[in-house]
This record gives structure tokens, C-alpha cells and sequence, in this order.
């Protein structure tokens, strides 16, 4: 009989404010679909961290001819001499430990790896093969200890310059914590916005039936029994919100990321359905937790008799 009741009221609560329950469900989405974006964001700003600190080198560049400006290039052009020495300390015992592995990109090289990332450009037809330096590429078994080298090798006769891509890279991440950060951001305040509406619609929900509520305080009723239609009432519009939005982050990884970005932008392994399907419980969990305890917090002053 209980049940039964409970079950009335609801289908006649959701009916008496039906605009409010769709409002309801469609901030609930909003909000739930940024917090799904943003952890999505911090998903990607860790795979993108794991795979390219997995691929990180440090390149020794080797004095050219036009590099006599440099303390380390006053005598014109890396010798063959310097050349050997400093490719033999990479690969000596010392620093076995920290160099996985050394290859050596000559000016040859590095002018047709040129001419190949810009061939579509008019940089290409300006460049000669003098022009290019020569370098040595070194991928380190532990990313972080490249100070080690760079502090090895940065003051050697011959040596221009030493380059360390992670340095490069945090121009990367630093964009990408910022595009996360900004999404939990807004996510936090739509979701400040989905607990006010979620109140205000209990609020206003217990205040047409007040007088309900009233005779069922007088007739003993207890009060999780008259609670328990308007929380379910928003858990019910929560969820559905909570649906809508892992619908909505679904598709945009479908059509956005793995659609259109990898597909266009290939330079890192980007999230995927997969990743989205993580993040839809936490959607659920987050969405019924403000549900119910707004709900409940709302209901609080209509108990008492």
C-alpha cells in the first residue's frame, strides 16, 4: 500500500511540474557533461604526458660555421676530433645508465628531415644544407634526469646548443591543464546552479502540497515517508540528466576526438569511447549524490509541525 502511494505521488509530482522537471534535467545534463569533459581532459593530458615522455630525447647540436658567436664555437665548425669525443662519452660506461640510446643526424639528414616537415612551405626552397647543424639525439631511460646530460655536454668545445624536448612540451601541457582546469571550472559552477534548481524545485514542489504534508506530520507519518517522493522525484529528473549527458560525451568523443581530431591532428593517442564509459558512472554518482542531499536539505523546514 505504502509502495503504491509513493509510486502515485511521484507520477503526480513529476506531472504538477513537468517544465520545472525538464529544466531540471536539462541543466543536470549541461553541468554533468562539462564535469565529463573535464574528466576527459584529465584523461588526455595523462596519456599525452605518458607518450610523449616515452619518446623525449635530447638533441646535442654541433657547432656550425656561422656559430663563432658562441663562447663554444670559437674556432668555426665541429671537428671531427670533437665529434668523435663527444660521441664517444655518450655511449661510454658512465653514463650507460641514463643513455638508452644515441643516433647521429648529420647535416644531410637533418636538411632532408627538413625539406620533408616543410615541403609545403617557403622555408624549404630558403634553406641550404650548410645552413642545417648537425646533432647527436639521445633517448634517455628516465626523462627526468636530462639536466644530467644537458649539464655534461651544454659547455663542450663544439657544442652549440643542448635542446631537451620536454622543455618544448610544456608549452603543450600547459595548455592542455589549462583547457582541463577551465572545464572543471565551469563544470563546478553549472553544478552550484543544478543544486540551487534541484532545491528551489523541491522547495517549490513541498510548498503546493504543504497541506499533505501537514496531515501526514499530524497522522504520525514518519519523516523519510514524506521525503521519499520528492527526493525520488529528483533522482528521476537527475538521472535522466545523467543519461543525457553520457549520451551527449559519448558522442563527442565519437564525432569530435576520434572522428575529426585524430583524423586530422595525429601527434598523440587520444581518448576514446572507452574512456568515456569510464567516466559515465562518476557522472551518475555525482548527479544523484546533489540530487538527493539537495532534496533532502530542501525538505528539512516542511518537517516540522
Amino acid at each position: 500500500m505504502r509502495l503504491q502511494f509513493i509510486r502515485s505521488e511521484i507520477a503526480a509530482g513529476l506531472r504538477r511540474n513537468v517544465m520545472m522537471s525538464i529544466s531540471l534535467i536539462i541543466v543536470t545534463g549541461v553541468s554533468l557533461l562539462l564535469l565529463g569533459l573535464g574528466l576527459l581532459a584529465q584523461r588526455q593530458v595523462s596519456e599525452s604526458k605518458d607518450y610523449w615522455y616515452d619518446r623525449v630525447q635530447i638533441s646535442i647540436f654541433l657547432c656550425n660555421k656561422d656559430d663563432q658567436e658562441n663562447p663554444n664555437c670559437a674556432d668555426g665548425e665541429v671537428t671531427p676530433v670533437q665529434r668523435t669525443q663527444i660521441e664517444g662519452d655518450l655511449r661510454s660506461p658512465e653514463l650507460a645508465s641514463q643513455v638508452e640510446r644515441v643516433y647521429y643526424e648529420s647535416k644531410e639528414d637533418a636538411y632532408r628531415r627538413f625539406k620533408e616537415q616543410f615541403k609545403d612551405s617557403v622555408l624549404s626552397d630558403n634553406v641550404t644544407v650548410d645552413q642545417m647543424p648537425s646533432s647527436f639525439r639521445v633517448r634517455l631511460r628516465n626523462p627526468e634526469q636530462h639536466e644530467v646530460i644537458a649539464e655534461v655536454f651544454r659547455d663542450r668545445p663544439g657544442v652549440e646548443s643542448v635542446q631537451d624536448q620536454k622543455e618544448v612540451l610544456q608549452g603543450l601541457f600547459s595548455v592542455l591543464n589549462g583547457a582541463k582546469w577551465g572545464a572543471w571550472l565551469i563544470a563546478l559552477l553549472m553544478l552550484l546552479t543544478t543544486v540551487l534548481l534541484v532545491a528551489v524545485t523541491t522547495q517549490l514542489a513541498a510548498y503546493t502540497r504543504r497541506r499533505e504534508i501537514g496531515i501526514m506530520r499530524l497522522v504520525g507519518a514518519s519523516n523519510l515517508f514524506i521525503q521519499l517522493p520528492f527526493i525520488l522525484e529528483n533522482l528521476i529528473a537527475t538521472a535522466l540528466g545523467a543519461l543525457l549527458a553520457s549520451g551527449l560525451l559519448l558522442l563527442f568523443v565519437e564525432v569530435a576526438v576520434q572522428g575529426w581530431l585524430a583524423e586530422k591532428v595525429r601527434i598523440v593517442e587520444y581518448v576514446d569511447h572507452w574512456d568515456a564509459l569510464l567516466a559515465v558512472p562518476t557522472l551518475f554518482l555525482v548527479g544523484l549524490a546533489i540530487a538527493g542531499v539537495s532534496s533532502f536539505i530542501a525538505l528539512l523546514r516542511y518537517l516540522k509541525v
